[in-house]
């Protein structure tokens, strides 16, 4: 199938079947779309945790089920993708170019230009600029799902401070977005995808 084909084929699920699992190589696919995503200034101002459907995770499950009105996702799926925006900018911008010049003094210097132009665009980041980068991590999560005909939801109906406690995240990260893996079960009613007719939705200038 075309990847076209492919983003016809997905479509938000909503039940998942317990006894598939996505494989540890497809995870490691759509894992890795998710580190190649683009973000403003490169900063991939976000962080992700993979919460894999365990005995051992069986209870965190539960109560992460519990804080998303009982949606039968959270505990049905192969794998519960969480995202949070992160909100030490300064330590991420330092990270970014501690990784962009190798750790190497010289070569950071040579970065100072552009490492200034990102530090005074701080005052204008914020947790909403940071979850709009999440967003993007999570389309091409959702398009590599898609192209490897792995099912998936994306998901904000959820209480995200419950999620943020049941997790116990450190205060720099504020969760955003979720979105369970797996595949669909058998008895899953697809929904007929809806989409507005392209003149209706785009303009050509």
């Amino acid at each position: 199938m075309s990847f076209t084909s492919n983003l016809e084929w997905r479509y938000a699920t909503k039940k998942f079947d317990l006894n598939k699992k996505v494989s540890t190589i497809d995870l490691e696919k759509v894992l890795e779309a998710i580190r190649l995503a683009p973000t403003s200034y490169g900063l991939q101002a976000f962080h992700l945790h993979v919460i894999e459907n365990t005995p051992k995770n069986l209870e965190t499950l539960r109560k992460l089920k519990s804080a998303s009105w009982e949606q039968a996702q959270i505990d049905s799926c192969s794998h519960l993708l969480v995202f949070s925006a992160r909100t030490d900018f300064a330590k991420s911008i330092d990270e970014y170019f501690t990784l962009l010049s190798g750790a190497n003094q010289e070569a950071r210097e040579r970065l100072s230009a552009y490492e200034d132009l990102v530090m005074g665009s701080l005052p204008r980041m914020n947790v909403e600029w940071s979850k709009k980068q999440t967003y993007l991590a999570l389309g091409f999560a959702l398009a590599a799902a898609a192209e490897l005909q792995i099912d998936s939801c994306p998901m904000e109906g959820f209480d995200h401070e419950k999620f943020h406690e049941i997790l116990g995240l450190p205060e720099n990260l504020v969760v955003s977005a979720i979105m369970p893996l797996g595949y669909r079960a058998e008895d899953e009613k697809v929904r007929t995808k809806t989409r507005f007719k392209k003149e209706d939705l785009i303009t050509m200038i």
